[in-house]
This record gives structure tokens, C-alpha cells and sequence, in this order.
């Protein structure tokens, strides 16, 4: 129980910061606090810093916040490249970072 409560407590901080970066330019008040899950680990990979995404690993199993980046940050593409290729070498290990997000990329298109 008590990591619930701390997991709700991490995930309102995370959307305080979010609000105070602006990330919510587009959502309607009310709806800030329905945020989904993997749109909250899209809005703090591309919003906030390295200590704020450290956190997305204490609330969510690791495979969670990887399929949640690939999912909505990866497709986004060019725009975000460099980004993702920090994201794949420093949180997933990846050793070919480039590649490995070139290949999600196409992957999550050809599955839309």
C-alpha cells in the first residue's frame, strides 16, 4: 500500500513539474489529471530532466517505460532523433543507439 502512495505522489509531482514546463498547452484543465500513463513518460522524456525520468523507473517496471518511448516518443521521428539515441544508449543499453531507434521507428510506422 505504501508504495502506491508513493508512486501517486512521485506521478502528481511529475505532472506539477510538467505543468510548470508548460507540456499541457494542449489539454484542457480537467483532463490534466486523467493523464495516461505512457503519455506521462512521453510528456517527462520530452519535457523535463534526468533526474525526472529517473523517476519514471521507480513508479513503472522498466519494459513499461521502454514500450511507452518507443510507442510516443520514437514515432515522432526526425525531430526528436538525437534525443532518442541518448534514451536508447543511456536508459536501454542499447549498443548500436542509432540503428536501434531507425528500426523502432520504422517498426511502430508499418505497424499504424
Amino acid at each position: 500500500m505504501c508504495d502506491m502512495d508513493q508512486n501517486d505522489k512521485q506521478k502528481k509531482e511529475l505532472i506539477r513539474q510538467l505543468k510548470k514546463a508548460n507540456a499541457f498547452w494542449s489539454y484542457k484543465s480537467s483532463a490534466i489529471k486523467d493523464v495516461p500513463d505512457d503519455v506521462l513518460v512521453e510528456l517527462v522524456m520530452l519535457h523535463l530532466d534526468l533526474d525526472d525520468i529517473n523517476i519514471l523507473f521507480e513508479i513503472f517496471p522498466y519494459k513499461f517505460v521502454k514500450e511507452a518511448w518507443i510507442k510516443n516518443v520514437v514515432i515522432q521521428g526526425e525531430m526528436y532523433y538525437v534525443l532518442n539515441k541518448f534514451f536508447a544508449w543511456y536508459y536501454f543499453k542499447m549498443k548500436k543507439p542509432g540503428a536501434y531507434v531507425r528500426s523502432m521507428a520504422t517498426r511502430e510506422l508499418k505497424k499504424n
